[in-house]
């Protein structure tokens, strides 16, 4: 009789990063249609184990065709979610020198610096004069992901960032009010830009264009997105795919002091 196998500790690590792996791509796709596309792929492959079992041979020999092809299938089919999957991890793992440089210098970072220099003055005083006028508004915060893709789809600005600038930007006569606002630190990047749409099912229905765009493009990107209701004058705000409603002007202020 042979002995049992060993547990050590490189096992309990390979379990661990497994069970990591095996949730952040559950992360990435849930609420989306990938899920039920995955159980077809397993119900195929079960059934073809059974034809091939039992002796099917037509049902074995087609479903075994379609086994053989199946992985660059499921890389077409899946496009979208392993870019997704990719773009998240090359995010979390990125070792960029100047984000480094920024980790090395921060304990010298006073408290008055704690945000890397953003002043969030301007776009908490804007988001709270949008919402006393219901004026309908999306803020994307840019902080490691490149975006000139997403800046091309709408205009250039480059200026300095001010309270008045954004309502403006926003005016709803303004020919760039529809779209989002690009941000990074203190400046305004673009407006009127083209944000991908979330396609997770999850989300409540009565929610609009505005807020599913301010979702997706936090599902793709490492960005913060900060919207103004039209209907109802209510500030949110979405990061990792998740959407915190109505919150105050200080809640905001808060988290954005503690995620930028």
């Amino acid at each position: 009789m042979q002995g049992l196998p060993t547990f050590t500790f490189v096992d309990i690590i390979d379990i661990l990063l497994v069970a990591i792996l095996a949730y952040q791509i559950y992360k990435a796709v849930r609420g989306t249609n990938v899920l039920r596309i995955f159980w077809a792929v397993v119900i195929i492959y079960v059934l073809w184990q059974l034809s091939t079992l039992f002796g099917m041979r037509l049902t074995s020999t087609i479903l075994g065709q379609f086994i053989s092809i199946g992985l660059i299938l499921l890389i077409i089919v899946f496009q979208p979610e392993i870019r997704r999957f990719l773009l998240l991890v090359g995010t979390k793992t990125s070792i960029d020198g100047d984000n480094l440089l920024k980790r090395f210098q921060f304990w010298k970072k006073s408290m008055s610096d704690k945000n890397n220099g953003v002043e969030l003055e301007p776009y908490i005083q804007a988001c709270m004069h949008m919402s006393q006028s219901k004026t309908g508004a999306l803020i994307v915060f840019v902080r490691q992901n490149e975006v000139n893709d997403i800046i091309n789809t709408g205009e250039r600005i480059d200026a300095v960032v001010s309270s008045a600038l954004l309502e403006t930007l926003f005016f709803k006569n303004s020919p760039l009010h529809d779209g989002a606002v690009l941000v990074k630190g203190n400046k305004v990047l673009a407006a009127r830009c083209i944000l991908p749409v979330s396609s997770n099912l999850s989300i409540d229905p009565n929610l609009g264009l505005r807020h599913r765009s301010a979702i997706g493009v936090t599902e793709q990107l490492d960005v913060i997105s900060v919207i103004v209701s039209e209907e109802t004058g209510a500030i949110s705000y979405a990061v990792g795919g998740e959407i915190n409603h109505d919150v105050t002007p200080v809640q905001l202020r808060h988290y954005l002091e503690a995620a930028l």
